[in-house]
């Protein structure tokens, strides 16, 4: 095999990195560039009536073309295929030849197929951005943030323009997105996410209090009207655990903690009867208890009669539904598509990147870490996307990227302009 084409560690070749060295702009570009196609590769195209029509086939190649962009942009960033070794990656990697096993069976026809490639290339590329991880300029998660915050922007757009077609989603009154179609409930995983990281990176001094609180806001008033449980107490225990590992670090987090009690007390006090029917739904005690019907599939699909394979290894790549329904759960779409050893090494994998950013060194890396880990566990209990490329695959990845190690790498090894990491951020 030719030597530019050998997969290889880049352990042997990484030094240490000064905290005073300028990174070349057109690399960050570049990976903010590839960040983002992976951003849209995820953006899942429902043929739904919307603001803007987009035909079905235009949809698909955008979002299909983006990950296929995203690699050829990797490719040429590192061209001799340096990877960093990490333990997040390498479960996932398992979990992803599992799927393409599985998937070759047949089980959901040619579609599964697709999936299990797709999943294969958006897998690689994470791969290859590894040399790239543990930058003290935070560039990922400014990245993340920033697609965030334009995927957000478009649905404030849509809901200007066309409120009734924007809240004419899950059954009305819920909030999604109608200039590209997106459900309420991934509206609220994004307003979620982007509020935690711009709360934590204020907790941190890394945005100014105005910039916060503008941003802040408009993620939280998204959310609230996406009407969507799981990711308002995601987002809520994300942040005071994140706040918690600074508590004792920043004095603002200690006053915004007092404040935000004080203010959550006067809340409940005067508005209990508003908070109540939030949460509600207006839903009665029986459509609360089975979670507006999830409990019925999870029901039909736990026993569903199946192999001894299949119940280890599952059945390859699906769409995230059961018998035509959402299965609403990471973990049951889990077990449908790669078993009980799928489960096994999702688990695995968020337990490592709970531990590793408990043990990480105190500071904004750590507390973004935390908030988003956190915040994947629970909102894995009703949403889907932990098996495979998705948002939820997006921040854990970024979570791993900020908890790993800071470093150079030299232009022989990666076959481009010498890498080095920014300097310091405020710690």
């Amino acid at each position: 095999m030719p030597t530019a084409l050998r997969l290889r560690t880049a352990s042997p070749v990484i030094a240490r990195a000064t905290s005073s060295t300028p990174l070349d702009r057109t690399i960050r570009r570049r990976l903010g560039w590839i960040w983002g196609l992976l951003f849209v590769n995820v953006l899942t195209y429902t043929p739904a009536p919307v603001l803007l029509p987009i035909p079905s086939a235009a949809g698909k190649v955008l979002t299909q073309g983006a990950l296929v962009l995203a690699l050829a942009l990797t490719l040429m960033l590192n061209r001799r295929l340096v990877v960093r070794p990490n333990g997040f990656l390498l479960l996932f990697s398992v979990l992803c030849g599992l799927s393409v096993v599985m998937s070759v069976h047949g089980y959901f026809g040619v579609g599964s197929i697709v999936r299990a490639g797709r999943m294969v290339v958006f897998i690689l590329i994470l791969w290859l951005l590894t040399p790239w991880w543990g930058r003290r300029d935070l560039l990922f998660a400014s990245v993340h943030r920033r697609a965030l915050m334009i995927v957000l922007g478009s649905v404030l757009i849509g809901m200007v323009v066309a409120p009734g077609k924007a809240f004419a989603q899950a059954g009305g009154g819920r909030l999604g997105g109608d200039l590209w179609a997106i459900t309420p409930t991934q509206v609220a995983h994004y307003a979620a996410v982007f509020t935690g990281l711009t709360v934590v990176m204020w907790f941190s001094g890394l945005l100014s209090p105005r910039s916060a609180m503008v941003t802040a806001s408009a993620g939280v008033g998204v959310l609230l009207l996406t009407h969507t449980r799981t990711a308002l107490i995601g987002l809520m225990v994300g942040i005071l655990v994140a706040g918690l590992s600074l508590f004792f670090s920043r004095k603002r987090v200690r006053k915004a903690f007092i404040v935000t009690l004080l203010v959550a007390l006067l809340v409940a006090l005067s508005f209990a009867p508003f908070v109540s029917r939030w949460f509600t739904r207006g839903e009665s005690a029986h459509e609360l208890g089975n979670l507006t019907g999830r409990t019925a599939v999870w029901t039909a699909l736990v026993h569903q009669p199946r192999s001894e394979v299949n119940t280890l290894f599952g059945y390859g790549m699906s769409n995230d539904s059961f018998n035509g329904l959402p299965i609403d759960s990471s973990w049951l779409s889990v077990y449908l598509d790669q078993g009980l050893v799928g489960d096994a090494i999702v688990a695995v994998a968020l337990l490592l990147l709970l531990l590793i950013a408990l043990l990480a060194p105190r500071g904004p890396a750590r507390a973004m870490a935390l908030f988003l880990v956190v915040y994947c566990l629970i909102a894995s209990y009703t949403e889907t996307g932990l098996g495979g490329p998705s948002p939820y695959l997006l921040d854990l990845t970024l979570t791993m990227s900020l908890l790993m190690p800071s470093v150079v790498v030299s232009s022989r090894t990666l076959g481009r302009a010498e890498i080095r990491s920014s300097p310091t951020m405020s710690e």
